[in-house]
């Protein structure tokens, strides 16, 4: 999310790249976030809203204003992107239509002129297949917000796009948008319907949207991550906000074999994320539930 005090931090400091450029290295107990984000093939992200040329509201309404939620990122943003190695975004949300279809559409095409591949936005493609050094990798997006809350045809798109996916790619990957904000548990609407995403062939589920870490769970064998809370993002009220989970997949490209390890942001109040060398003490203890389909 790249509006209200993340744009104003953007602009005091004369560009975007100064969210991901925060001082750092083994003496000070940090590493530096834009170096790890381009020491991977691809980063994939979700993108919390439009980039428009519209002037921003957020940036200085007032908390209780409907207008504090309203965003719109610079149209710079897009080669920001690209430059900090995040080559894909889900735009699956409930802020992408902050400025209706035009907005959409202005989004687009600022990420098209950069180079930055995308998915999951409304009315147009659901699904994204990367070809990753030989490996096929379907990205499906599903947003609990899509379809003016109609839950139900949200759930079918997703599994419809995954039916059709399946055999074109070595390996599904479902981002969602879903859960209750703040809390850190997931709830069992997004346990069923994960485990669903698995039966029909999905092999690993990234969630997004409750803006805190959610338990991660395995599922016959396959990953879910119920949400990584927040990446880039103004909320400092509260340790489980400012406390953000990446995750690092690697691919043997021969069994198509996945390996997982987890990397740990920080929220610095200065509007930067910070990449942290240990995760935080909430995380240390962190569960990873097994289950098996009855």
């Amino acid at each position: 999310m790249f509006d209200r005090e993340i744009r104003y931090f953007a602009e005091k400091n004369g560009s975007n790249e100064f969210i991901f450029s925060a001082p750092g290295g083994p003496a000070s107990g940090w590493e530096t976030l834009s170096d790890f984000l381009k020491s991977n093939d691809l980063v994939v992200a979700n993108l919390e809203g439009p980039i428009t040329g519209a002037k921003s509201m957020s940036i200085t309404a007032k908390s209780d204003q409907p207008e504090s939620i309203t965003f719109t990122f610079d149209p710079s943003l897009a080669r920001t992107l690209f430059n900090e190695n995040i080559r894909m975004v889900d735009l699956g949300n409930n802020h992408i239509l902050n400025f209706g279809l035009q907005g959409v559409e202005e989004t687009e095409k600022y990420l098209n002129r950069a180079g930055v591949e995308y998915f999951g936005a409304p009315q147009t493609k659901q699904s994204i297949i990367k070809d990753i050094n030989g490996i096929k990798i379907a990205f499906v997006s599903y947003n609990y917000y899509e379809f003016r809350g109609d839950l139900a045809k949200a759930q079918k798109a997703a599994i419809d796009e995954i039916k059709k996916v399946r055999p074109l790619a070595d390996i599904v990957i479902v981002l969602c948008h879903w859960g209750d904000e703040y809390k850190l548990n997931n709830n069992e609407a997004q346990k069923i319907l994960a485990h669903q995403f698995i039966d029909q062939g999905t092999d690993l589920v990234i969630g997004s949207h409750p803006h805190v870490i959610q338990p991660i769970e395995i599922y016959n064998g396959k990953r879910i991550y119920y949400s990584l809370g927040n990446f880039i993002f103004d909320q400092y009220f509260d340790e489980n906000v400012r406390n953000g989970l990446g995750v690092v997949v690697k691919i043997n490209k021969t069994t198509k074999q996945m390996d997982f390890s987890e990397k740990y942001f920080y929220l610095d109040s200065n509007g930067q994320t910070l990449l942290q060398t240990q995760g935080y003490p909430a995380s240390d203890g962190q569960a990873i539930e097994k289950t098996e389909q009855k």
